[in-house]
Order: structure tokens, then C-alpha cells, then sequence
């Protein structure tokens, strides 16, 4: 029988996951379960907040979107981990077919792709509401805003197909083991047969155009936005603008800063234990805190939650339900 670190599977893949942890299997998955639940509730209770919302304004359309986006993207990854910790007899790992791997790679990355375009989309809304807030109503419209999030789905979708292509044109031969608990492009690339840096190129190409487009269109728009918050001479409405555009920007380093170390990098750099394990705090974290730096700066989400836990009945201890 060959070792896990000689496999080789013609049909598929086999990820590795957590299967060499054996006695840590039970507590990963039930944290990772605690915090799945948490993640979907939290995504749904803000999908569900920003619908009850009487007047939707566009910055809480683009975070319904971005909700949806990690609902998602946790989806994608998710289900799958839990189910390989909880099986027995997945000492080896877990096998995954050719076609599997390609869908679940190509979902991901349109999922990470749209994202990235979508906080270039909430970055040119607060640019008009600061630099422009007298023309905001008539510039920033629904169907704009409509227009904008198909056009970052389409974006991702687009770049998803593009680095699904280029990764899986890339020759695969010897271990089939992905050092992994999900087809991650670092994982793939570890296991393809490149000969020279060259062969990663269009790999690592469309992976920094994914990331540099929407990041320039960001840096503008911030760099829009700075200008103008340094023309106020009023320093409570200086530091109401700066607020306004603190969750967007701490989202954005979060989501760029994860994206680019792990993925606009060579081959040569990769640390398989370590990628996994970055992986595996921004599948599962980052999903749960994007959209609640977003919900707990904004008053109309909070004031909305609020009024729909305190519509949950109580009853006093004791006080049987009436039938």
C-alpha cells in the first residue's frame, strides 16, 4: 500500500485535511461547527435585518450582497471539512474527483473574486457620498446599484473560469495528495508538475489582476476621499466621513491583505502546513467578522435587530406555553 505522501490517484485527488491530527479530529470539528453556525446565522439575521429595513439605502444593498457572498463562500468549503472529520476510516485523507476539485476551486475563487469587486463597488459609493454627498441620491441609484452587483458577479465569474483554466492546463503527475482540506489554488500548485516559474505565470497573472484591479479602483476612491475630508474644517463632520468609511476599510485589508499573501506569490514560497492553516482561519473566520464590523457600525442594521429580538416572546421562569 503506498503512503499518503505517495499517492497517486489518475482519477482525482485525495485531500489530506486534518487526517494525520487523528486525536484533534473531534475538537476541530466541533469548533469548526460552532463556528459555521455562527457564520450562517449571523449572515442570515443581517439578510433578514436589511430586508425589514423600511428605506434600503445603497450601502446596506452592497452588505445584503456581501452577506450572501459569505453565506456562500462557507458553503462551498465548509460542509465538506465537517463531513471528512467526522467520517472514520479517512486516515489517508479524502478522495475528490478531477471534475469535483475544478468546481470547487472555481466557485471559490468566483465567490473571493466577487467580493474583491464588490468593496471596489462600496468604496466609489462612499466616494460620491463624501466628495458628492448633494448629488449621492441621484448618482448612487438602485438600479445603479443593481448594475453594479450583477457586473461583480460577472467580474468574478469571469476571473473564476480564467484561473480554473490556467491552474488545471497545468500538468499533474506523481502525489495526487492535496496538503489541504478544500482544492485551494496553493494546494493545486504544489502538485503540478512545473518546471520553471514560467510555467506559473498565467497562474500568478490572473490571480494580480484579480486583486490589483479592484484594489487601484479603491486607492483612488480613497484617495478621492482623503482630499476631500482634509478640505472640512469641521472636525465633527471630518470624523463623521472617517467613520463612515472605517468598516469598509477594515474589511478591505482584512480580505486583500489574506489574498494577496496567499496567493500572489511563487510556488517556491509555499508552506503547505502553514497555507492550510491560514486557510483555515480565513474560510472559517473571516466569513463570520466581515459582516459584523459592518452591522455593529451601522445604525439602521442595529436599531433593526434589535426590534426584531424584541419582538421574540418571553415568558416569565416557570409560565407553561398556553395551548
Amino acid at each position: 500500500m503506498d503512503s499518503p505522501n505517495n499517492a497517486t490517484l489518475p482519477y482525482g485527488f485525495l485531500l489530506q485535511g486534518f487526517s494525520e491530527f487523528p486525536h484533534l479530529r473531534p475538537a476541530l470539528f466541533l469548533l469548526l461547527l460552532l463556528v459555521h453556525l455562527a457564520t450562517l446565522s449571523g449572515n442570515l439575521l443581517i439578510l433578514v435585518a436589511v430586508v425589514a429595513v423600511p428605506s434600503r439605502p445603497p450601502m446596506l444593498l452592497f452588505l445584503c450582497q456581501l452577506s450572501a457572498i459569505e453565506v456562500c463562500y462557507t458553503l462551498v468549503v465548509v460542509p465538506r471539512s465537517l463531513a471528512d472529520l467526522a467520517a472514520p476510516g479517512l486516515d489517508r485523507g479524502s478522495p475528490i474527483s478531477f471534475l469535483g476539485c475544478a468546481v470547487q476551486m472555481q466557485m471559490f475563487v468566483a465567490l473571493g473574486g466577487t467580493e474583491c469587486f464588490l468593496l471596489a463597488a462600496m468604496a466609489y459609493d462612499r466616494y460620491v457620498a463624501i466628495c458628492h454627498p448633494l448629488r449621492y441620491a441621484a448618482v448612487v441609484t438602485p438600479g445603479l446599484c443593481a448594475q453594479l452587483a450583477v457586473a461583480c458577479c460577472l467580474g468574478g465569474l469571469t476571473v473564476s473560469v480564467g484561473l480554473t483554466a490556467a491552474v488545471f492546463h497545468l500538468p499533474f503527475c506523481g502525489s495526487r495528495l492535496l496538503v489541504h482540506f478544500f482544492c485551494d489554488v496553493t494546494a493545486l500548485l504544489d502538485v503540478a508538475c512545473t518546471q520553471s516559474y514560467t510555467d506559473e505565470l498565467p497562474v500568478l497573472g490572473v490571480c494580480l489582476v484579480l486583486l490589483l484591479l479592484p484594489s487601484v479602483l479603491i486607492l483612488a476612491s480613497y484617495s478621492a476621499i482623503a482630499i476631500a475630508l482634509r478640505r472640512l474644517h469641521a472636525p465633527e463632520g471630518r470624523r463623521k466621513a472617517a467613520s463612515t468609511c472605517a468598516s469598509h476599510l477594515a474589511v478591505t485589508f482584512l480580505h486583500y491583505g489574506c489574498a494577496t499573501f496567499m496567493y500572489v506569490r511563487p510556488k517556491a514560497s509555499h508552506y503547505p502546513q502553514r497555507d492550510r492553516t491560514l486557510a483555515l482561519v480565513y474560510t472559517n473566520v473571516t466569513p463570520l467578522l466581515y459582516p459584523l464590523i459592518y452591522s455593529l457600525r451601522n445604525r439602521e442594521i442595529t436599531a433593526t435587530i434589535r426590534r426584531m429580538l424584541g419582538r421574540w416572546p418571553r415568558r416569565p421562569l416557570g409560565q407553561s406555553e398556553s395551548v
